[in-house]
């Protein structure tokens, strides 16, 4: 196996289920089913470092996806096991203090995202810089991609899993490897499912070296744009870009020198910092959400949907994989 989990080219037609793509979605999913018992191949297109999920960066919060009670049920599940997971020291998972100040006057009582996050705390006037009316104070998983995907895909191999490297053009190929597929294939479900709700929105980052910023920081409503100031052991991701319908993952320089002045704005440290990196990830968004459903096509093949997260998939990605795992586990006996 090599980093990207490229570990074959045909895989055990012997398996239960069958997960299609390998972001965190996908190999979320693949964990919680082997938890079961169960069999898991998991088959993708993409390496594991070339997925959107391996330039994410990857912060607790529901962004880019529709408020909803499923929705936050979803994102109260993932910050539960995430926060179980930093606190058994996974790799590249901290709990981090994060601000998130608002321009406007929010609405009273807690927000719809707020059921699940113990310490959530309304910031005061004398928590906020004059600009500010309103905002929120609380502890946020975060996660580094590049640390925390292969730990996952070593869990899932040393449960006896496997990974196949293909590129599938219809969901009944999947039939190959197991009667049961997961379609977690984020932007590629757009093809596989001929779903023309599913769409890119183009999201370019910002690296730079960590000059000891441990705190994040979120404003959803700058007026010079969604910003963003997310420390990691050794840089900080800014952000960022939220460009809807665009395919191009080139990096745009005066995007990212745009993204370091607001930043910087904000953080003074990070005035004169040197930009490391200026990653670009398509979020898989789809029209109408999450789709996580079950389905059985004519021939008897068993699907389970679980994509469209937009920019909430580390967010949302627990959580769908329990919903998942339940209505496969409510599924006819598969063996």
């Amino acid at each position: 196996m090599d980093l990207d989990g490229n570990v074959g080219a045909h895989g055990n037609a012997d398996a239960d289920v069958v997960v299609i793509g390998s972001g965190i979605i996908g190999l979320s999913t693949a964990l919680r089913l082997q938890e079961q018992g169960l069999r898991v191949v998991v088959v993708t297109a993409d390496g594991l470092l070339s997925t959107v999920s391996a330039v994410a960066a990857a912060v607790w919060y529901p962004v880019g996806v529709a408020a909803g009670e499923r929705v936050a049920a979803w994102s109260a599940a993932t910050y539960a096991e995430l926060a179980r997971q930093a606190r058994a020291g996974a790799p590249g998972v901290v709990l981090r203090d994060t601000w998130m100040p608002a321009h406007r006057r929010q609405e009273d009582g807690t927000p719809w995202w707020g059921a699940g996050v113990p310490d959530l705390r309304r910031l005061g006037p004398a928590d906020l810089a004059p600009a500010y009316a309103d905002g929120w104070r609380f502890t946020a998983p975060t996660v580094e991609m590049p640390l925390y995907l292969p730990w996952l895909l070593g869990r899932f191999l040393d449960g006896g899993g496997e990974v196949v490297h293909r590129r599938l053009d219809t969901l009944h190929q999947a039939r190959a490897w197991a009667p049961v597929v997961v379609n977690a294939s984020g932007l590629g479900a757009r093809a596989l499912c001929g779903d023309d709700a599913v769409r890119p929105v183009r999201g370019q980052l910002v690296l730079v070296r960590n000059p000891g910023l441990r705190a994040s920081l979120r404003i959803q409503d700058d007026p010079a744009g969604y910003t963003y100031v997310h420390p990691r052991s050794r840089d900080v991701v800014l952000g960022g870009t939220f460009e809807e319908g665009s395919w191009d993952l080139g990096g745009d320089r005066a995007t990212a020198e745009a993204i370091l002045a607001r930043c910087a704005a904000h953080v003074p440290e990070l005035r004169g910092a040197e930009i490391t990196g200026c990653p670009v990830g398509l979020r898989p968004d789809r029209r109408g959400g999450v789709r996580l459903a079950a389905e059985e096509t004519a021939d008897g093949l068993r699907i389970v949907h679980n994509y469209g997260h937009g920019g909430a998939g580390v967010t949302l990605s627990w959580g769908c994989a329990d919903a998942v795992a339940r209505l496969v586990g409510a599924g006819a006996p598969i063996r």
